[in-house]
């Protein structure tokens, strides 16, 4: 079995993503892994959410600017982390990532990118009914992931 250096830890900021989240962390103490906690923000949610931030702001802010809403998913996933993780973050090597796009794409994608040897995900989250239409995206992530993925139930 290969050393694990690098876990991919995606969540979509919920509580029941967050299990997940703490066993990469907890696994990434005890092996000296490095952890990448990675956020996709669906494209059709990034636009809503710019505006739901233009409703609140002067015209001069401009919040629907792409890097001004990307700025503001970076920050709500450093809350997520430093809210639920912190006692469980010092000396870890933590990346924090957050991208635009199709959640199982880009984590497949990702962790080819990253090299990563482990995936560790919640299989379950926000996405209530669209799972059962869908799938869920750890079945996804699963099926095409280019490394072992973990999988943790709540």
């Amino acid at each position: 079995m290969n050393k694990i250096k690098k876990i991919l830890a995606p969540t979509d900021l919920s509580e029941l993503s967050q299990v997940g989240i703490r066993y990469a962390l907890e696994m990434a103490r005890d092996t000296g892994a490095e952890v990448t906690v990675y956020h996709v923000v669906d494209r059709e949610e990034f636009v809503h959410y710019g505006e739901a931030l233009q409703e609140k702001a002067s015209p001069e802010q401009s919040p629907n600017h792409p890097e001004h809403l990307l700025q503001k998913c970076e920050q709500a996933l450093s809350r997520f982390i430093n809210d639920h993780f912190s006692e469980l973050t010092p000396g870890l090597q933590i990346r924090e990532l957050v991208e635009i796009g199709t959640a199982d794409d880009n984590i497949v994608e990702q962790a080819k990118k990253d090299g990563a040897n482990l995936i560790i995900i919640s299989t379950h989250g926000r996405t209530g009914i669209s799972h059962i239409l869908l799938g869920s995206v750890t079945e996804k992530v699963v099926r095409r992931a280019p490394c072992p993925v973990l999988s943790i139930h709540p």
